[in-house]
């Protein structure tokens, strides 16, 4: 497993997000703004999500290559 964890920047991810989310022919424009609004809080707070589940992915990927180092040191010391 590699060391490299990947992050996404909230607000870039969400700008991004938004950017692809043109208004709909005929919509109005308090409803296209609330669209926005809440696609972009949801980009944020998924964005967000993934940032804790990688750091916690990372920390135990670094726990299992401690643990395996550990058990090769106590194989070789009394094998």
């Amino acid at each position: 497993m590699q060391d490299d964890k990947i992050t996404l920047n909230p607000v870039e991810f969400a700008s991004a997000v938004l950017g692809g989310n043109a208004q709909k022919p005929g919509e109005e424009n308090k409803l296209y703004i609330k669209r926005q609004l809440t696609l972009y809080l949801e980009a944020t707070l998924l964005a967000k999500d993934f940032n804790s589940l990688e750091e916690s992915q990372f920390d135990m990927a670094k726990a299992q290559q401690r643990e395996a180092v550990l058990s090769k040191i106590i194989e070789h010391r009394y094998h």
